[in-house]
């Protein structure tokens, strides 16, 4: 059995961690709602300026488990970055029409808030 929903979300997932984000925005709905830690976003130039910086720092990927079904699927994984080795994520999507017209994001800030920190403390 095939996931309609979990296809689009792993394409998504395979080409923002390729450095394609181009690509990954062929699967987000002009309409797109986006949960974050900070707050949500509508629409896809909301959507664009959020991810788009982090896809600019990201070095590396794992995804550690995803699963879905006809509308929703939700992937688990752990990204590099320039700033943080290890900052696991969640994402919880909702696809209609072969488009991303949902997206929750869980990530552990902790990690950036301490890179923030030595940063500030290392300039200052």
């Amino acid at each position: 059995m095939t996931s309609p929903a979990l296809d689009v979300a792993l394409s998504y997932h395979r080409a923002w961690t390729g450095k394609d984000f181009e690509k990954a925005m062929t699967y987000v709905a002009d309409d797109i709602v986006c949960h974050t830690p900070g707050g949500q976003l509508s629409g896809a130039e909301a959507f664009r300026g959020f991810m788009g910086p982090f896809t600019g720092i990201l070095t590396g990927s794992t995804l550690l488990s995803a699963f879905g079904d006809e509308t929703k699927a939700l992937l688990m994984y752990d990204t590099a970055t320039l700033p943080v080795a290890s900052a696991p994520g969640a994402e919880l999507v909702t696809v209609r029409d072969g488009r991303i017209v949902e997206l929750r994001i869980v990530f552990d800030r902790a990690p950036f808030d301490a890179a923030r920190e030595a940063a500030a403390g290392a300039s200052a």
